[in-house]
């Protein structure tokens, strides 16, 4: 896989393209190479700035990769030739649609028990040949069980939906239980559940999908007030640079 990285505030990205990035993955994934990606957007980028725990978590990624337009306005801003996001869904999707061609197998943690009780009729019918590992929603007490279970099935992907920081942590705690990939999705799978409706295209394409969530959800304008303070530590960045 093509490794070439953007500095972002004390964070190394990768700068690739989807595709190239998606083969690299797979190849991996075939490999059982034990693989954890961080999804990363502004908001998480703030947090970790705040956090030293939380940002020694997400350095320790084999990725950290740009889900969301402000990472790649940011980066831009201080010069690089970053035109990508790669988002977490478009992630989940093309694994989903691969690991069914594929036969490789998945275990879904992560969103709410209504979320968890839709995907288990969605995913059978959406990728039959799919394996699943297991489910469980965000909801519990005892990680190590879930852990353990993980272990036991082996699972080719992990896809952790339970929001930063916590999908983070609970990767970097125990991705040595399982070769394979592990992968923080945040609300990913309310969208692929229909709970959640994801931005029509013409808003994708026009990088303004922030905007349609935030219509659609208007209690997100406070999580929404990380991006103005991210593209100002940018500007900084390039003064001192």
């Amino acid at each position: 896989m093509e490794n070439k990285k953007v500095n972002i505030l004390g964070f190394d990205f990768l700068n690739s393209s989807f595709n190239n990035f998606m083969d690299g993955l797979k190849e991996r994934i075939n490999q059982r190479q034990n693989t954890f990606v961080v999804t990363a957007n502004p908001e998480i980028v703030v947090a970790a700035l705040n956090d030293n725990q939380y940002a020694e978590t997400i350095k320790k990624a084999d990725y950290l990769v740009p889900d969301g337009v402000g990472i790649v306005m940011g980066a831009n801003i201080l010069g690089s030739d970053m035109s990508e996001r790669i988002t977490g869904y478009d992630v989940l999707l093309d694994l989903l649609a691969w690991g069914n061609q594929n036969h490789k197998s998945a275990y879904f943690l992560g969103a709410k028990p209504e979320v968890i009780a839709d995907l288990k009729t969605i995913i059978p019918q959406k990728y039959p040949d799919l394996s699943v590992a297991g489910y469980h929603d965000g909801y519990f007490n005892d990680s190590d069980e879930i852990a353990a279970e993980i272990a036991q099935n082996k699972p080719d992907m992990v896809f952790v939906a339970l929001g930063f920081p916590k999908q983070e942590y609970f990767i970097e705690k125990y991705r040595q239980q399982n070769d394979g990939l592990w992968i923080g999705l945040g609300g990913s799978f309310d969208v692929l559940s229909g709970h959640v409706q994801r931005a029509p295209q013409f808003w994708i394409n026009h990088r303004i999908e922030w905007l349609y969530r935030l219509i659609k959800e208007p209690t997100r304008f406070k999580r929404m007030l990380a991006l103005p303070k991210f593209i100002r530590l940018i500007k900084k960045q390039k003064k001192q640079k």
